[in-house]
């Protein structure tokens, strides 16, 4: 019973903190200077973890499908054009969702969670200015810009990285490799609706999770770790709920 009451009262929260953003976004004024610094925090300072990060899953899914195929069919000739659209609508927006939570969404909550145990968040308050359009914000605008932009150079990425492996381990050359006929205008769509709803709901829930520190530097840290948790398993239900909407379109609704 407590699990359940405070599964819905950090619900409660996070819905509150992202109507609260919404309502800043769309009513309040935007100061470029933050949103770009924070742009730069999410976008420069990850590039180089997604490319390694999606590269590598790039290689072992296509060595793993190779290999496979060898056994099955004895040929890769459509391994880029099988798994494409798997990178573009489901891995690469996963893998890069899953990726800014960790490294984006645990700064957010620790930057945030360490304001509230130094009682500047309760400055901000006494300032007359609203600590979601001052701190949550400008994070929530780079994420929503950021992440689908790191969703192409990763997907990018682990399909380039592919191709080298594939041609080195099952000598496909690139030319055949390189096969987009089975990639449709859905699966970017899904791939980029996936890219946009994680951007826009990393922020608000590590910023949530960094309004709730209590306790000194014990508090951020309980703080962090929930910021990861709760964005991971946010990504992943978002991934699960999106790709069933977009199969249902894809069907028409039918059984």
């Amino acid at each position: 019973m407590e699990l359940i009451r405070f599964v819905i009262g950090e619900l409660r929260d996070i819905a509150r903190t992202f109507g609260l953003t919404l309502y800043y976004v769309f009513r309040g004024r935007w100061h470029w200077a933050p949103i770009v610094e924070q742009m730069f925090h999410v976008g420069n300072r990850s590039v180089f973890f997604i490319i390694v990060t999606l590269g590598f899953l790039g290689a072992i899914l296509n060595f793993q499908t190779g290999f496979q195929a060898m056994r099955l069919f004895g040929d890769t000739s459509l391994l880029g054009a099988a798994t494409l659209p798997l990178l573009v609508r489901q891995l690469g927006p996963t893998l890069c969702g899953l990726m800014v939570a960790i490294r984006v969404g645990t700064g957010i909550a620790a930057e945030i969670g360490s304001m509230v145990v130094t009682e500047q968040v309760d400055a901000l308050r006494m300032c007359n200015a609203q600590p979601v359009d001052y701190l949550i914000k400008p994070r929530f605008i780079a994420c929503t810009i950021m992440v689908p932009v790191l969703w192409v150079i990763g997907t990018t990425t682990a399909f380039i990285a592919g191709m080298y492996v594939t041609y080195w381990s099952f000598h496909t050359i690139p030319a055949t490799y390189m096969n987009f006929d089975l990639l449709s205008f859905r699966d970017i769509v899904e791939g980029s609706s996936k890219a946009v709803v994680f951007g826009m709901v990393i922020p608000v829930i590590a910023g949530n999770s960094g309004f709730g520190a209590r306790g000194g530097s014990e508090g951020v840290g309980w703080a962090t770790t929930q910021a990861v948790v709760n964005s991971s398993l946010a990504v992943i239900a978002l991934d699960f709920f999106i790709g069933g909407i977009a199969f249902l379109f894809k069907t028409g609704g039918g059984p």
